[in-house]
């Protein structure tokens, strides 16, 4: 375990924070560019959004927390002035979906994933550093949650709201999705930074809501019958559960699983155990010969997404290594290993840093998608490598 350690803190530092310092710093109007595409070209212009900035700062300030290097607490720090100066909606509460490349509002709408994410930052934050204003920040925004995007009805969070908190016809977080009230996505990255939120700011009402997300999971999300979790639904909770992402599945599996051993209660293991084991199996269903993941199935039109993604990929590294450390599954330590070389040698890039989109089964590259951008942040991977640095094994 020790040399796997250190090729991903090498990683993590040489080829993953180095990129993102050096290359997606914004020196003419603050914060970090919004995008570089597949061919490693700078778009000055491109629109910054609240995702890719949440999770700048998520990985800066992990990488502060754990490694101690100014430089990381420097680029956490630049990330943080940037959202709380210009994300922030300082009239409405919440955080704008997207601003231009000066730093103005763009979309104003607020996507509960979005605003999930800057909690998920701003948490970490507070976490590596203690500063009060962050956390004080990270704390509102989660009161903006649960009073306008939680369902007192049905239970769950709706997926988004005009800026003034009003419905909105159009839901989606991309183009790929389906237009569902709510999803399994938006609800897994909003346990996400409640947890790491409860870390710092252990409330109850935060222990609350956190319960509350966990029966969505275990009563609404996570199908009985397939083990997968399903994807979009309605406000009353009725989907057509016609897509098995093995991405999210075995991403579920450790992050569920992380809420429980920081809840503490032994009363939420014994329930979530038997799940995140059931749900591992199912997005095994989406593993390969070379411990590589593909990306998803399509139960209804027989289509398979056979791209190897470089999210899953740290997802099926992560939840295997917690299959190894939680739950005494000796070969999930394998798949973890084996992924990780399938990574170093094909979604890696050696020579301009960072990773690449995707390969294909043939192990073509996607250039065609960005190296870094809305969706294509230092998340996955920094974490992916954080985890394993950081995991007693």
């Amino acid at each position: 375990m020790e040399t796997l350690k250190k090729e991903m803190k090498q990683c993590l530092e040489d080829n993953i924070l180095r990129y993102w310092i050096d290359k997606v710093t914004d020196n003419e109007h603050g914060g970090y560019y919004g995008r570089i595409d597949g061919h490693d070209q700078v778009h000055p212009e491109a629109e910054k959004g609240a995702i890719l900035n949440g999770r700048i700062l998520w990985a800066f300030s992990a990488a502060y927390r754990v490694l101690k290097k100014q430089e990381y607490f420097d680029a956490a720090t630049r990330a943080k002035d940037y959202i709380l100066d210009h994300f922030i909606d300082k009239e409405y509460g919440g955080v704008y979906w997207s601003l231009d490349c000066e730093g103005k509002p763009l979309d104003t709408k607020k996507q509960t994933y979005a605003i999930g994410f800057v909690i998920y930052g701003l948490s970490e934050y507070a976490r590596a550093t203690g500063d009060k204003s962050s956390l004080d920040a990270a704390i509102k925004l989660y009161h903006d949650i649960e009073a306008h995007a939680f369902d007192e009805v049905y239970g769950g969070y709706v997926e988004a709201l005009t800026r003034e908190w009003n419905p909105i016809a159009d839901m989606r977080l991309s183009d790929k999705d389906e237009n569902g009230a709510k999803t399994m996505n938006t609800h897994l990255h909003v346990i996400e930074p409640y947890t790491n939120l409860y870390r710092v700011w252990p409330s109850k009402e935060l222990r609350e809501s956190i319960h509350r997300l966990l029966d969505v999971f275990t009563d609404k999300l996570y199908n009985k019958e397939t083990h997968h979790l399903d994807l979009f639904f309605d406000n009353e909770w009725h989907g057509r559960r016609n897509i098995e992402s093995y991405g999210h599945d075995i991403e579920a599996t450790w992050l569920l699983w992380e809420t429980a051993l920081v809840l503490g209660e032994d009363d939420v293991k014994t329930k979530l155990g038997p799940i995140v084991v059931d749900l591992a199996k199912a997005a095994d269903e989406g593993l390969q010969p070379d411990g590589s993941m593909i990306y998803e199935h399509w139960k209804d039109t027989g289509k398979t997404d056979r791209q190897r993604q470089w999210w899953v990929l740290c997802e099926n590294v992560i939840g295997h290594a917690n299959l190894y450390q939680y739950f005494h599954d000796t070969p999930a330590l394998k798949v973890a290993k084996d992924c990780w070389t399938f990574i170093d040698k094909h979604l890696v890039d050696h020579v301009n840093g960072e990773w690449h989109w995707a390969v294909d089964d043939n192990g073509k590259i996607n250039l065609e998608d960005d190296k870094a951008g809305f969706w294509k942040c230092p998340y996955h991977n920094s974490r992916m490598c954080l985890e394993i640095i950081e995991r007693q094994f």
